[in-house]
Order: C-alpha cells, then sequence, then structure tokens
C-alpha cells in the first residue's frame, strides 16, 4: 500500500486532469473568466483535493468513502463544464472527448477505491 496519497496513480492522474484543463481553459474568452474558467478549474482541482483528503480520514470507513465521493462529484461537474466548453465552441468535440474519457478513467479508479475501501482503510 502507498504511503502517501502522491502515490496514489488515480491521485497523479487527477493532478494531470486539473493541469490539462488549466492550460486548455487559457484560450477561453474574458467574458467566462468569472464563469465556465473559474468553475471548471475549481471543479477539476478538487478531484485530487478530495482524494487527499479521503488518504488522511483512512481511519474511518465511512469518511473515506465520502471524501472519495465527493472527489466523484467533482469529477461529474468538470465533465458537465467540458461540455459546457464544447457546446460554446470554445473546444473542440476532439478535445472534449479526450477530457471526458480522462474525467471516466478517474471516475473509474475512484469507485474501485470506493467499492474495496476496506482494503484502503486503516
Amino acid at each position: 500500500m502507498a504511503d502517501s496519497f502522491k502515490e496514489l496513480r488515480v491521485w497523479q492522474n487527477a493532478m494531470d486532469f486539473a493541469d490539462e484543463i488549466f492550460h486548455l481553459s487559457k484560450s477561453f474568452p474574458p467574458e467566462e473568466k468569472y464563469a465556465l474558467t473559474d468553475q471548471i478549474r475549481r471543479a477539476s482541482r478538487s478531484i485530487s483535493a478530495q482524494i487527499a483528503e479521503a488518504w488522511k480520514k483512512r481511519r474511518y470507513q465511512a469518511a473515506f468513502v465520502l471524501k472519495l465521493n465527493d472527489g466523484e462529484a467533482e469529477g461529474a461537474e468538470s465533465q458537465t463544464w467540458i461540455e459546457h466548453a464544447k457546446r460554446c465552441g470554445y473546444w473542440l468535440p476532439q478535445t472534449a472527448a479526450s477530457l471526458d474519457a480522462k474525467a471516466e478513467s478517474i471516475l473509474a479508479q475512484l469507485h474501485v477505491m470506493i467499492r474495496d475501501a476496506d482494503r484502503w482503510c486503516l
């Protein structure tokens, strides 16, 4: 088992996902600064933060699962903002599809951790 949340592949994937969202969202128009840009960056960054918090709450399985579930919710929110970016014409469909697939992969990893929470908890 990992000694730190930073060793978890899901955390690393979530960090990479947030970094990619950050860089790609730089192309959004200025009028989206306090709307779509802030929302998609916040949601995508929150996934890794929720994983880190869950890792530190492993003494209590219910708390661990709750934080991972919060990470799932942030992932789904990110997918919604990705769809908005595509529909507004800010991102090409293939860019949105690639990001959505990355989010789905992270969500699948979180699902497995939730399903097998007893394996992860102290």
